[in-house]
Formats: C-alpha cells, structure tokens, sequence
C-alpha cells in the first residue's frame, strides 16, 4: 500500500478518534459557491501541460490526501506549490511528555491534513480558554496538504547526553554530515532535534499546519529554524510540465517518479535489514538551504549559463538532443556542468528523490536578494547517495560559482503511521 492509502480503521479507532467537522462543513453554502466559482475560474482543477503539449491529467489542488499508510505522505506523493518546513529542538529532557507531544502531533495532523479544525476548533471548546486550532484555515480545503516528519541525530544524543534513552536506536546511516567544500553554514539554519515539513497548495494552510504544530508543541518544543518555499522545483509526476528554479531551467527531469515503485524501493525506502526496524518503510531527508548569487547571474551571457547546466535554457534538452527528454549525451557537455555531473550515468546509477522549492526571503542588506532553492533530499541511505553525490559537486561544479550552500539538516523519516490510534515516532520510541 503506499502512502496515498489508508488502512482501514476499526470500530474501536473509530470511537477514539471521531474526527472534527471539516473545515468545509463551516462555510455552508455560501462556501461552497465560493468554492464552485474558483472551479470555474480553473483553480480546482487546473491542467498542467506534457511535454508533447498535451493536457496532463489534472490536479484538484483542493483534495485531501490520506495521512495514514505504510509510507509517510509528502515523500512520493506529487509535489505540491507551496512549502513550510520547520526543524525544532525538544527544551524538555522528560521523555514522557515528548511522547504525549507525538502523539497530540498525530491526531492534529490527521486532521489538518483531512481539511479539518485541530481539537475542538477556532470556535468550539470553552470559551474562557484559547481555542485549539488557530483559526487562519477556516473555510479552506485541505489544498493537498501533507505533514512529513522527521528525526535528527541530537535527538538520540545532545552534547553527550542521552536525554530520552534513544542513543542504541540511532541508525548508523543517520549520519551527522560532513562539511562540503563550499559550504558557508549559518548557525541558525543548521541541524534540529524533529522535522516537519509541510507542503499544500494553498501557502496559508501550510503555514497553519507548522503554526498549530508549534502551539501544541509549546513548552516541549521550539522552532529552531523555518523556511517557507514556493514553486516547487522538482516533480515527482513525469507527465507533468518540468518546474523552473529561479535560475530559469527546468529542474528534475530525471527525478525519481512517485509512481516508479521499482526505483522508490531501491533509492529511496529504507529496507529491512538496511538498519532499525522502526526505519524500515522510512527515509533519510536531506535538507541543504542554497542561496544563488542572483545578481551574478542575471548578468551572465546566454551561452553560459546553458553550459553551466549541460541544457538549453528554452527546450531543456540536453546538448547535442532536441527535446528535454532525450536521452543526453553526457560526453556532448561541458565536463564540469551540473547535469553531466549529477546524472546517473556519471554516478554508478545513483539516484536520490529531490523535493525542491524557491524561496525568497527579502534582501541581505546588500542590495542582493536572499533567494534561492530550498533543496530537500530524500533517500535510502544518505552515506551511499547524497553524501557521495554533493561531495562530487563541491569539488567539481561550474555552478558553484553562482551559489552557496549557507543551510544543512539531516533527519530519519520513518514509515507512515498506518491507522488510527498508532503515533508519530510509536516504533522508536516503543
């Protein structure tokens, strides 16, 4: 079952878990009209184009996607527009209260993320106490929302210190990464204790999903770092029109496919035997925040910009090809561009999932915009992919004179929660 598919949920769960009135339900039929008029405008269901230039199957940005399965959501599932991620820290040492956390995290993402209120709502609960969900979706759809979550190496040991009991558990492909050639780190974009990312099609229900996360979490957790992302820059639906980064090419052409479960099974799923049970279904994420020097390369010729990638700007081919998907040529393209370098071919087949997202975050003071690609990773085993991959690109890349890698993270993301009543974290911490 892959992790767009629920488990069915027994009689038991059931009544443990009624869920809350969707968020639609709210705006009665005033809403829905709202909502049929958006359909018509073609935001519903907007079709995106093939490569031939024919009608990709459409998307309903506004559907739910299952939380539970054997696989988390927001992995393999198609990438949606809009991003927030956030890394915390755990201000606790009390392992029971972290537990009670994941769980509480649990059943308000099951519920976000079927485009309903967390708790008892904006509205409902006693009216002398804060409300339980912050209020900001309200008579919004679900928008595609997914809540991936993830578990960095100070969780299992902080400066020596096993503070939940977790250090036996930690698995050996969780590695603390290596510093790159390049790298320019900034303290307050690295590392992180938990991961959330969330992803929708709708900004402001992303944002409500980290925020209400945040607010349970308050006391046990902190945010310790967060980015928001727009325009995703890689697909995992190859029918679809490839994604621009901000630098204008088209990015991911040869990602791994959502579908492609031969090749999810041997990049990107953690296998039995591969390390702990409790990651067997799960992933390892990279996450790198990569700023370009945007300035630079708007002014750069043509000519070079399309030999710093191996591709044509416009097209996307390959050199020496005519369409976009063509097999490429690697020998037909500058040794040190990005495509010949990073491609399988060039790398003993290795392939790592990217969900990548723009961001732009103002400028630097400078004059110079402060934007980038927020570069998320997910992978198998990060020593054998990631690892072997950006060292190869630190040291080789043209395109390293036009960006630098200023934020780093890496996190154990482990199978889905597959039914109600079970919780984030439940096999690691059992």
């Amino acid at each position: 079952m892959d992790a767009e598919t629920a488990q069915p949920a027994t009689p038991a769960d059931q009544a443990a878990e009624q869920p809350a009135p969707s968020r639609r339900a709210l705006i009665g039929w005033a809403g829905a009209g709202l909502a049929l008029g958006a359909a018509a405008a073609g935001s519903v269901a907007a079709a995106t184009m093939k490569e031939d230039g024919a009608a990709a199957p459409a998307v309903d940005s506004t559907a739910d996607i299952a939380f539970y399965g054997d696989h988390q959501s927001g992995i393999a599932t198609p990438v949606q527009d809009r991003l927030h991620f956030a890394a915390f820290d755990v201000a606790t040492n009390d392992r029971a209260a972290l537990v009670a956390m994941l769980k509480e995290w649990t059943k308000a993402a099951a519920a976000m993320t079927g485009g309903r209120e967390v708790g008892a709502g904006a509205t409902g609960g006693v009216p002398q106490a804060p409300p339980d969900d912050t209020g900001e979706a309200l008579g919004l759809p679900a928008s595609r929302l997914t809540l991936t979550i993830g578990f960095g190496p100070t969780l299992f040991e902080k400066d020596g210190v096993d503070r939940f009991g977790l250090k036996a558990r930690r698995p050996e492909a969780l590695i603390d990464l290596p510093k790159f050639r390049g790298d320019r780190l900034e303290d307050g974009r690295v590392g992180g204790d938990i991961c959330i990312q969330a992803c929708a099609d709708d900004p402001q229900v992303a944002v409500h999903a980290i925020r209400n996360l945040a607010r349970i979490g308050m006391g046990v957790v902190n945010v310790r770092w967060s980015q928001l992302g727009f325009g995703k820059t890689s697909s995992t639906t190859p029918e679809a029109q490839t994604p621009r980064n901000l630098m204008g090419f088209k990015d991911g052409t040869h990602n791994i496919a959502g579908s492609d479960t031969a090749k999810l099974a041997d990049h990107v799923w953690v296998a039995p035997g591969d390390g702990p049970e409790w990651m067997t279904g799960g992933s390892y994420l990279v996450s790198r925040r990569i700023r370009m020097t945007i300035e630079a390369w708007d002014r750069t010729s043509l000519k070079e910009q399309e030999d710093v990638f191996g591709r044509t700007k416009g097209e996307g081919a390959p050199y020496g090809k005519q369409k976009e998907r063509d097999t490429p040529d690697l020998s037909a393209m500058p040794q040190d561009s990005h495509v010949r370098l990073a491609h399988p071919d060039s790398n003993n087949g290795l392939m790592i999932l990217r969900r990548g997202f723009s961001f732009t975050d103002g400028s630097d003071g400078l004059g110079r915009l402060d934007a980038g690609l927020f570069f998320l990773a997910y992978q198998r085993d990060t020593r054998k992919a990631f690892v072997p991959l950006q060292t190869k690109l630190a040291a080789n890349d043209k395109l390293n004179e036009y960006i630098t890698h200023v934020g780093s993270a890496h996190f154990a993301c482990p199978p889905g929660v597959r039914k109600p009543g079970e919780w984030w974290g439940q096999a690691l911490f059992g």
